[in-house]
Order: C-alpha cells, then structure tokens, then sequence
C-alpha cells in the first residue's frame, strides 16, 4: 500500500509539473477573466534561505491580504529536504487582474528587495477539473 501511495504520490507531482509548463502559456494570453484564479508559486531557494524566504511570504501575505480581490493563501513547504521546490505558495484572487494591479503595488513598495537568491516560478491558473469539493 506505501508503494502505490508513493507512486501515487510521483505520478501526481509530475503531472502538476507537466500541467504548470503547458498550463502557463495559455494562461498568460488570457487574463480578460471575471472568474476567480489561482496562484501557483514554486520557491527555488537555497537551503540556509527558508526561514528568510519564510519571513518575506509572511510580510507579502500581510501586504497582499490588504489588496482588492485577495481571497486566501497558504504556504507549503516540501517534506524532503532535498526537492527544488522548499516552498509553494497557493492563492486564491478574484481576477488575474486584480492580482497584477495588487503584485504592482507591492514591487513598487520595495517590499521583496531582500530576497536576493530566490527564484519565483509563479504562474496564475484557473480550475479546468475538480473533485466537488470547495475550500
């Protein structure tokens, strides 16, 4: 039962892998949407950066949850030390226009100037299968 968890497990991480390469583009053509979207945002830091990189999401989070459109975030950090991603960022807006004008506000506040070393991969998606089941 373990193995085919951990297969599970594999086979669902590189299909969110694979959908995030292909997803990506097509997302960034259309961002005319009043359908609520999700942020996806992988974090590529080194290892002695996390607490750091921690402390910045916390900062952001508190910054973000301010602007028009904001609906929920949440943090993760991987179970294995050893993955690329440490942490992933999942959040929720109104609109793909209302997290730019909200990302806007935030560059221009120098908010992330410190975070020197650290890689975003952030793409916004939207929901094109589900479960059923409602956060």
């Amino acid at each position: 039962m373990r193995n085919f968890i951990n297969r599970r497990f594999f086979n669902l991480t590189a299909l969110t892998f694979v959908s995030a390469l292909i997803g990506a583009p097509a997302m960034a053509k259309d961002l005319k949407s009043n359908d609520p979207v999700t942020l996806i945002n992988a974090f590529e830091i080194p290892a002695d950066r996390v607490d750091v990189t921690i402390a910045f999401w916390e900062k952001a989070r508190d910054f973000l949850q301010q602007q028009p459109g904001y609906i929920t975030t949440s943090l993760h950090q991987a179970l294995d030390p050893g993955s690329k991603f440490q942490l992933v960022n999942v959040a929720k807006w109104e609109s793909p226009e209302a997290y730019q004008a909200a990302i806007k506000k935030m560059r221009e506040s120098g908010l992330g100037a410190d975070m020197r070393g650290t890689v975003f991969h952030a793409a916004l998606y939207q929901v094109v299968r589900s479960d059923g089941e409602t956060d």
